[in-house]
């Protein structure tokens, strides 16, 4: 832009010069010559002028050297230094379709991750970003995708399938999440969400996922009917204890006299309907006589 600016008000000048000197009195040389050098001074302005828009950052380097980071507005530069921008918006990155993430299982099992990872520069590390990788699409390609990738495969590598796939997948998301924040964080990267939208088994692991869904079902059944089986053979044993304990109560509560008291009511109820009733009640057999006609 320099050279261009410089360029333009070279021939706008000569061309001035021209009329001036009486050289040519075309009015379209003097049309040309202020043309080129209004041209050139625009130009040789926006070499010295660089406005940040708003939601970015700017980095200026002259001859080599990293400036401060530049916010939002109007800065004044040398010519000779270029500014590298970076957006502060949050941006997805959507690890689906070609960028699927194929991880395995603690058990050897293959699944395809679909995960979309939600990052965004930290204003305040612009320059240490730029120094590690140069603008914000190198920031999600050199730094933000390979350790997303890298993390996501380390913990599903810990579960099994069947936590990979159904079980344990919130636990799972909010690992990826903690994990990615912590590596990404002190880089000047803003991790804003880990979504876990989607975990497909291939079809070896399905088919043994489902073996193993089965045999958790069939797992489960029997050890309720073993809990169902244990608590009836407790009520049984209880409802016994129960019987036993009131026959014992009963036993002990009944001498000799109050069972012959209740064996002698037991005939006078008889004695009611029968002139005469003889009565075994009596102490070492004897009998008790019983003339219910008296009154």
């Amino acid at each position: 832009m320099l050279i261009i600016a410089v360029l333009l008000l070279l021939v706008g000048t000569v061309l001035l010069v021209l009329r001036w000197r009486g050289v040519t009195d075309s009015g379209a040389v003097t049309a040309s010559g202020l043309v080129s050098v209004g041209l050139g001074l625009l130009a040789g302005l926006a070499t010295v002028v660089h406005v940040v828009a708003p939601y970015e950052v700017g980095v200026p380097t002259t001859l080599g050297k990293v400036g401060g980071t530049w916010q939002p507005g109007l800065h004044l530069k040398s010519p000779l230094t270029d500014v590298s921008t970076f957006s502060t918006r949050p941006v997805d990155l959507d690890l689906t379709g070609k960028d699927t993430v194929e991880v395995r299982s603690s058990e050897g099992g293959v699944l395809y991750a679909d995960i979309t990872v939600k990052w965004s520069v930290d204003p305040k590390h612009t320059q240490s970003l730029f120094k590690l990788a140069g603008d914000t699409d190198a920031v999600q390609k050199r730094l933000v995708y390979p350790d997303s990738r890298e993390i996501v495969r380390n913990v599903f590598a810990k579960h099994t399938g069947v936590e990979g796939y159904s079980s344990e997948r919130e636990a799972i998301s909010a690992e990826i999440e903690r994990l990615i924040t912590a590596r990404l964080a002190p880089r000047g990267i803003l991790v804003n969400g880990v979504n876990l939208r989607n975990v497909k088994p291939s079809d070896s692991l399905q088919h043994a996922i489902d073996q193993k869904i089965q045999q958790d079902q069939a797992t489960a059944q029997a050890e309720a009917a073993v809990r169902t089986a244990k608590a009836e053979a407790e009520k049984r044993k209880i409802e016994s204890e129960s019987t036993a304990a009131a026959n014992t109560a009963i036993a002990n509560s009944l001498t000799d006299k109050i069972l012959m008291s209740q064996c002698i009511e037991a005939f006078k109820a008889a004695a009611e309907k029968n002139p005469v009733y003889a009565s075994p009640c009596g102490t070492g057999g004897s009998p008790v006589i019983v003339d219910g006609t008296k009154r």
